[in-house]
C-alpha cells in the first residue's frame, strides 16, 4: 500500500480553513474540477472532469478538525483508498494536510498530484 501526504500553510486561522472544508457535501464549493457534489447518507457523489466518483465518509471530528473518507466507486479499479483532511493551528495561520493511502501503489502519484493541486488552490482561494 502506498501512502503520501500534501501539506500547505494557509494564512488564515485553523477555524476559518476548517469552516471551508468541513461540509462533506460541499466539495464542489472549494475543490477545482468538481462540478457537482450530492450526498445520500454517508456517501457523496461527485461529477468531476467528465467522470462520476462515489466517496464514503469514514469519520469526522469537529474537535480535531479532521475528516476521513474512502473512494468506493470511480472510473478505474482501486483496491483500497483512504484520505484524511486535517487542519491545525500553525503560528498566525493554519496547516492543511491531505494524507492518503491507496492500493494499487501505481495510482498513488495520480492522487498525490490531484491533492497537491487542490490544496494549493484552496490556499490561493482562502488567501485572496
Amino acid at each position: 500500500m502506498a501512502e503520501g501526504k500534501v501539506e500547505v500553510q494557509i494564512a488564515r486561522s485553523a477555524d476559518e480553513v476548517w469552516e471551508t472544508i468541513r461540509d462533506f457535501g460541499a466539495l464542489d464549493r472549494w475543490m477545482d474540477g468538481v462540478e457537482s457534489c450530492t450526498v445520500d447518507g454517508d456517501v457523496r457523489t461527485l461529477q468531476a472532469m467528465g467522470t462520476e466518483l462515489k466517496e464514503r465518509l469514514v469519520s469526522q471530528s469537529e474537535e480535531d478538525r479532521t475528516q476521513a473518507y474512502s473512494l468506493i466507486e470511480g472510473p478505474f479499479p482501486i483496491e483500497h483508498h483512504l484520505a484524511t483532511l486535517s487542519v491545525e493551528p500553525d503560528g498566525d495561520g493554519a496547516r492543511f494536510t491531505w494524507a492518503y493511502e491507496v492500493r494499487p501503489d501505481e495510482v498513488a502519484p495520480m492522487f498525490g498530484q490531484i491533492y497537491e493541486g487542490s490544496a494549493n488552490a484552496l490556499k490561493a482561494r482562502l488567501e485572496s
